[in-house]
């Protein structure tokens, strides 16, 4: 298994001036990759391998965007190229089977800007605590430089690196580093779940089967989201389509920043929840489409499909992975309409039975009165329902879900 761990990049004028041009050279090699394989499409009708485009951009022609990169470096960049037009029709496939709904285009032309650079982890030395990163013959020539230097992070042993990623992105450069790591032999229960439903201001919100509920809180996550949006309608007010600015890039970045700190904790808070309590099984209620369908106006429109949920269930799902967790991933339709406490039927969406009707009903925002008349957490009733969807197929007893769990769920703060 691997982890993945992003490093801002703190560099001075001439790393800068290295990294720039790195990334701007990977941009045009990549063009160089498309135009090829576009014509290849166009004129006989296959796409050519990364075998092939190394051999016609680097070994036959020299391109001078190719030179500018490590051998190894340079073959990274055309493997995206091929993996694009591969996967174009791997989806023309799924298209003639039905799978796919939505005709691909063919992958175009980067309009400029810079490009990912991947570097293998055999073609990157430790030097004296420090990471040498190797140039092409091409630069040693125009400039004098063989390689360039970064610091590595301290949490992380060279020897299990295996690939390192340069990102452009707003303006600043970031090290991903790749890095085997070994699965984690935890105590836990498989036939204890954590069942979660996910919304805005209850950005999660999971019930157990072992008698725990508690709401990762999303409000300060959609404060800061909204507060972006102002700021950058603000900016733009008056410009032309297309404006762009250093103060824009910049609270761009500050903003993904916060975003992906937000999916980190939050996930790990789920995941310490699980380790804590032994659940061995976490059921994420989730509708596919349901961010590019949202058809709940513009103003929750951009709330919803800003906040990056689709991202933490990622997230999630990786690291239950790396515990030992199974993940499952259910359609959560009526979940929210359904009262658990009466045990009402759950169907799926576009196959509910005639005259089916819900026991309870949602009172106001945040509160589901039940057939008895109880008051409980609307949130919570929905995620117990999520984990209700699955209970046959993985053979679970929900009887440890009481009222009390339903009704005062413990609010978890992201940033506290």
């Amino acid at each position: 298994m691997f982890g993945c761990q992003q490093v801002l990049i703190k560099t001075d004028k001439e790393t800068q001036a290295i990294l720039e041009y790195l990334c701007s050279e990977s941009a045009k090699l990549s063009n160089c990759g498309i135009y090829y394989s576009r014509q290849l499409y166009f004129k006989i009708g296959r796409i050519p391998n990364r075998a092939e485009l190394h051999k016609v951009l680097g070994t036959e022609n020299q391109n001078l965007h190719y030179q500018a990169f490590y051998s190894d470096t340079a073959q990274q960049i055309l493997a995206g190229v091929a993996e694009s037009f591969k996967s174009f029709l791997g989806l023309l496939r799924g298209v003639k089977k039905g799978t796919v709904t939505q005709r691909p285009k063919l992958p175009g032309y980067r309009q400029g800007g810079m490009a990912l650079v991947t570097f293998t982890g055999r073609s990157v030395k430790l030097k004296e605590g420090m990471l040498r990163f190797p140039l092409g013959s091409k630069v040693k020539a125009w400039f004098g430089l063989d390689s360039f230097y970064l610091p590595i992070p301290s949490n992380l042993d060279f020897k299990s690196i295996r690939e390192y990623r340069i990102l452009p992105r707003n303006g600043c450069f970031y090290l991903e580093l790749v890095y085997k790591t070994g699965d984690i032999q935890a105590d836990i229960d498989h036939a204890k779940c954590l069942s979660i439903d996910h919304g805005m201001n209850n950005w999660l919100t999971c019930v157990s089967n072992v008698g725990t509920s508690f709401i990762v809180d999303g409000k300060h996550l959609k404060s800061i989201n909204q507060g972006y949006n102002k700021r950058v309608a603000f900016l733009m007010e008056g410009k032309a389509n297309g404006y762009w600015s250093k103060r824009l890039a910049s609270l761009t970045e500050k903003r993904n920043r916060q975003m992906r700190d937000a999916i980190n904790k939050a996930a790990r808070k789920v995941i310490q929840h699980c380790l804590q309590n032994r659940i061995g099984t976490v059921v994420f209620g989730w509708n596919k489409g349901q961010k590019d369908s949202a058809n709940m106006g513009s103003k929750t429109n951009q709330k919803f499909v800003q906040i990056p949920t689709g991202r933490l269930k990622g997230r999630i799902a990786q690291l239950c992975e790396q515990y030992g967790i199974k993940f499952v991933e259910t359609e959560e339709s009526y979940s929210s309409k359904a009262s658990f406490v009466d045990n009402d039927s759950l169907p799926t969406f576009g196959a509910k039975p005639e005259g089916w009707q819900a026991s309870g009903k949602r009172v106001k925002r945040g509160l589901y009165k039940t057939a008895q008349g109880w008051l409980i957490n609307a949130d919570c009733n929905g995620a117990a329902n999520i984990g209700k969807k699955v209970v046959m197929m993985l053979g679970l007893d929900l009887s440890g879900i009481s009222r009390g769990d339903l009704s005062a769920p413990l609010r978890l703060k992201l940033w506290s």
